[in-house]
């Protein structure tokens, strides 16, 4: 491991860091003299004085015992206000190969970014203090990236052959979840919360600077990011425990999930995100836009089969968003706000899954010609929701609900016949 603890090579310097959010207590390193590890991971943490020595203690004692290659430990402590920095620092001086990172700012996404950005490492990873992954799954996390093969890998328990223990609760929030980023985002792969990534630091330094959330949200953004510039990314499937004691307020993490989606999407949208630029400049041009082996225009069975399974899904992803929203934001402006968010998703969805179309030639268009789309079923869900509460001076939840899949159930017929006469059709896409 790459010893940092020794006092002849503690000549420290503050390292800056993009933003001023804080300064690295890090060695000063000439490269010829001390190159970097070939891994640093980054483990931060808010307030978790009790679980921060164990864990820390048991992955230095892996990294030493069975890991292949050079490693550090970087304890990013996001602005704790209990014991935890002190702890951060005893365990800095008691073992090799541990470095402390102070941040004045919370935010796990803020606390990697400046981490990975400082590093000297050839591969940055980062896994939750609560270790929940089976720390087994490290080295064929970190393996292609050393190799060369991928830019990012990540750990997934959602993939064939990982294996979870967690409440149905969660397990039903972790996958509405990614079946939304698919939906929305066309995200391809399968866990974006999973605490368990790592990536080359040269594709981190080209991807970071585009990345703007710094808390829960920072990792589904690098993840689809890096998907729109033709990163690779690798999948590991591992074992995973839930942590019973995870303070992580679902709710507040879900509202800023959906705001940083949407923020994400107009960006990718309007080219604000210069996504295209990088994907060029490393190479990674992407595929042209082609149709399925099925035929140019496809059956109508075809296609009425596969709109129903993307309606399914939008309908699903609809109401969770709705019943989400529904507090913070009324019953109107959840519908509002849940339909958008969908639309977005299923337009993306039909263009790729129903009518075969691949390729970015023609998206933006088929998203704006959708969103004309979407008028109607607003029309329709707005005006049957406005009806209940003439009708109904306090309607039940379950009836609002109700009322609104019959809308939605009549604003499907009508997208599918606009989608396949004219937003899709063979003539307009070719």
């Amino acid at each position: 491991m790459d010893g940092v603890n020794d006092d002849a090579e503690r000549d420290m310097e503050p390292i800056e860091v993009p933003g001023g959010a804080a300064t690295l207590d890090r060695p000063h390193r000439l490269p010829a003299e001390r190159p970097g590890p070939e891994v640093e991971i980054v483990i931060p943490v808010y307030n978790e004085e009790r679980d921060l020595g164990p864990s820390v203690r048991r992955l230095h004692a892996y990294l030493q015992d069975a890991f292949p290659w050079s490693a550090r430990i970087t304890i990013a402590d996001n602005a704790s206000t209990d014991g935890t920095w002190s702890q951060a620092l005893r365990l800095a001086q008691e073992l090799p190969g541990i470095e402390v990172l102070r941040l004045e700012r919370k935010g796990r996404g803020n606390a990697l970014r400046t981490a990975w950005l400082a590093s000297d490492a050839a591969v940055v990873a980062y896994m939750d203090v609560d270790l929940s992954t089976d720390l087994a799954a490290l080295p064929p996390l970190v393996a292609p990236l050393i190799s060369g093969h991928s830019d990012l890998a990540i750990g997934s328990r959602l993939g064939h052959g990982s294996r979870v223990v967690r409440g149905p609760k969660r397990e039903f929030i972790s996958r509405s979840y990614n079946l939304l980023l698919r939906t929305t985002l066309r995200a391809r792969f399968s866990d974006a919360q999973c605490g368990f990534k790592a990536m080359r630091a040269d594709r981190a330094r080209d991807l970071l600077p585009l990345v703007e959330d710094g808390g829960w949200f920072f990792d589904t953004e690098l993840l689809v990011l890096a998907e729109r510039a033709g990163l690779r990314i690798h999948e590991v499937p591992v074992d995973w425990v839930d942590d019973p004691d995870s303070r992580v307020d679902i709710v507040a993490t879900a509202m800023a999930d959906l705001r940083g989606i949407g923020r994400l999407a107009h960006g990718l949208a309007t080219g604000r995100l210069p996504v295209a630029d990088l994907r060029r400049r490393l190479g990674r041009t992407p595929l042209p836009a082609t149709r399925e082996a099925d035929g140019e225009r496809g059956t109508l069975g075809t296609h009425a089969v596969r709109f129903v399974a993307v309606g399914i899904a939008s309908t699903i992803a609809y109401l969770l968003l709705f019943l989400l929203m529904r507090g913070p934001l009324g019953a109107q402006g959840a519908n509002l706000a849940a339909l958008a968010i969908t639309q977005v998703a299923n337009t993306a969805a039909n263009r790729r899954f129903t009518f075969g179309i691949r390729g970015e030639g023609g998206a933006a268009r088929s998203q704006v010609e959708g969103f004309m789309v979407f008028g109607m079923g607003l029309a329709l869900t707005a005006g049957s929701l406005a009806l209940l509460h003439v009708l109904v001076a306090d309607p039940a939840r379950a009836m609002e609900l109700t009322v609104l899949v019959v809308a939605n159930l009549a604003a499907t017929v009508a997208r599918f016949v606009a989608f396949r006469a004219w937003v899709f059709h063979p003539a307009r896409t070719r």
